[in-house]
């Protein structure tokens, strides 16, 4: 079968192979799913980096969302038969043709949700949701808190604005360029800075961030209230936040939110609960996210080039079984 594969850290254009795998028998309780697309996120790219290699084990294979039909059971399943379209998710190795994984990891897709949408409803729809149930739990009723959301023009920024505006929360969109202004809905106040031209008005209850850096260092010290929160699911910037920023105000909260660590922790009935939201999310367009372009999977430098583009508008899709 076809597959990707790092053997080494480094920039995942140059690190990342195609080769050509076994196909793996499943065993008990596991299920083969034939992926037909698969998304790239930035939470699959750093690991490939070697940003977190203490916890990433060489060689593996990326991808940690996408879609695909069970093709084999291994004994003891009998939730899922061959023919079923799932979500597999709990480990990264989606960008390949065929993938074992174990049937309690896989959730049904709805006849009525594409495999374009089923391939991103997985990582932004789900980290969007557990963004705004912590700042729920952090302040209770959110009605006419004022929110500031970093790289509000990304796909799980777009999102954010949307649940927090249904929520009744005044969102404000942090962009660091103002090519990035079209990428944001109607009717949002925008922020452009790069941390160090924050306009003195910019006050926030809370702040969502998928950048880090210097711009969240500025966040903290000059815009959150006093008892607000910012919570940091991503490091776009490639720094991490400063800790003099966060030590210099023991006024409010700061917490990171790594999608990872819930699902693991969640629990099956947690985890349809939330795949549920993200499938009624995608049908009504809430989570919905435009595809810039699908690649076959043995074009993935040109798919990852494509990725790094800043002027892309759109998720890059893949499909292993070309």
């Amino acid at each position: 079968m076809r597959s990707t594969l790092v053997r080494q850290f480094g920039d995942p254009e140059q690190v990342i192979e195609i080769v050509d795998a076994a196909r793996v028998e499943p065993g008990s309780g596991e299920v083969e799913v034939e992926i037909s697309l698969a998304a790239i996120n930035p939470s699959d790219l750093i690991p490939v980096t070697g940003a977190y290699r203490a916890r990433t084990e060489l060689p593996f294979v990326p991808g940690f969302e996408g879609v695909g039909i069970v093709r084999r059971v291994g004994t003891g399943v009998h939730q899922l038969k061959p023919g079923d379209r799932v979500v597999p998710i709990g480990a990264s190795g989606l960008w390949q043709q065929f993938l074992v994984r174990p049937a309690e990891w896989c959730f049904a897709v709805p006849d009525d949700v594409s495999d374009t949408q089923a391939a991103m409803s997985y990582v932004n729809p789900l980290t969007a949701l557990r963004l705004v149930e912590a700042l729920r739990l952090h302040f209770g009723s959110l009605q006419g808190r004022s929110v500031g959301v970093t790289a509000a023009g990304s796909a799980i920024g777009g999102m954010l604005m949307k649940l927090l505006t249904l929520e009744g929360v005044v969102p404000t969109a942090v962009l660091r360029s103002d090519k990035s202004r079209t990428c944001v809905g109607e009717g949002y106040s925008i922020v452009v800075t790069d941390g160090s031209d924050l306009p003195a008005g910019a006050r926030f209850d809370a702040v969502l961030d998928a950048v880090g850096g210097t711009l969240a260092a500025e966040l903290i010290s000059r815009t959150i209230h006093r008892g607000g929160a910012f919570i940091q699911y991503g490091a776009l910037s490639g720094i991490p936040v400063p800790q003099a920023a966060i030590a210099g105000r023991p006024d409010f909260r700061f917490a990171f939110l790594w999608l990872r660590t819930w699902v693991h922790s969640a629990g099956r009935d947690a985890l349809e609960a939330a795949f549920a939201r993200s499938f009624a999310g995608l049908r009504d367009g809430l989570f919905a996210s435009p595809v810039a372009a699908t690649y076959p999977l043995s074009r993935h430098r040109e798919a990852l080039a494509h990725q790094s583009d800043p002027l892309r508008n759109g998720k890059i899709l893949l499909d292993p079984r070309c």
